[in-house]
């Protein structure tokens, strides 16, 4: 399966366009499920940060988790290449994006942000905005019930040290190092204590290397699954083989298992210096890490 496949792929229009910004890509794109059965997701589409990748390959995902009874949301952001791209704009872009869903379902209980790649990175990013200083435009505390990143680029630090898609993530952040502290969810642990997390990982991903989970999941106490034939696009394609490891990673029904570092046999505040230890001495000891292999 390809990047192409999807872009080529038959699928449903949008059943809505919510705007939040004058530039043309400052919109989101809403897809019902027939009957709401399930929490509402907000899908953060991948391609390293770059223009030339839009949100339009993530339509088959969205369109298959809505038929699951998901609400799903589709935001785009200005990207590198574009005006305003990159930083500061992707990030004013997602962020205003995940407040507006949240907005727009008051009473309706928090959401879950997925996201594929550079999207997975903005997806843990976005449930790590209360670590942000409070004189930051992006500080927040939105309420978000469980992240869901997908072969995500979770280490942006790692990423700009190794030249990951090209440099793309230096780019990122117009090759300043010390942004880094704003905008890598490695450096904004631990997450909010209501979150929980999933990872999900082909072992056979030649883009971001499935170490990179392996590491996020063992200082957080994620649950990671691993898929041991799939490479990168399998984990957004709905017809592939990696599917059913995606679903069950949204499913409210697994979403006390989403996160074993938050369950209640382990305390919440013992949890939270444990990872604010890890962090500060910088080291990715072994935490106690759930791990699924998938085939």
């Amino acid at each position: 399966m390809s990047f192409h496949e999807l872009l080529t792929r038959a699928v449903r229009a949008p059943d809505r366009v919510i705007r939040f910004g004058p530039h043309p890509d400052q919109v989101i794109d809403v897809y019902l499920p027939p009957r709401v059965t399930s929490p509402a997701v907000v899908l953060l589409h991948g391609g390293f940060w770059l223009s030339r990748y839009d949100r339009s390959h993530t339509r088959p995902m969205a369109a298959a988790l809505a038929d699951l009874g998901h609400p799903v949301y589709v935001p785009e952001y200005r990207r590198l290449g574009q005006a305003g791209g990159g930083y500061p704009g992707t990030f004013d872009d997602v962020a205003a994006a995940v407040d507006l869903v949240l907005a727009e379902r008051p009473g309706r209980g928090g959401i879950v942000v997925a996201g594929h790649s550079a999207g997975g990175q903005l997806a843990l990013w976005s449930a790590a905005r209360h670590r942000l200083p409070a004189s930051c435009p992006w500080h927040g505390e939105p309420a978000i019930d469980a992240v869901v990143a997908l072969a995500a680029l979770s280490d942006l630090g790692e990423a700009f040290t190794a030249g990951l898609g090209d440099g793309a993530a230096a780019r990122l952040v117009d090759g300043r190092a010390e942004l880094l502290d704003l905008t890598d969810p490695v450096r904004l642990l631990p997450p909010a204590p209501a979150t929980r997390l999933a990872l999900v990982h082909g072992v056979r991903d030649r883009l971001v290397p499935v170490g990179m989970s392996r590491r996020f999941a063992a200082r957080t106490g994620a649950a990671l699954t691993e898929i041991q034939d799939a490479g990168h696009f399998a984990l957004i394609d709905p017809l592939s083989a990696a599917w059913p490891a995606v679903t069950r990673a949204l499913s409210p029904a697994l979403s006390p298992a989403l996160s074993p570092a938050l369950s209640p046999a382990r305390p919440r505040a013992a949890w939270q210096e444990a990872a604010s230890v890890l962090h500060l001495a910088g080291r990715a000891r072994q935490a106690s890490a759930e791990v699924t292999t998938a085939h």
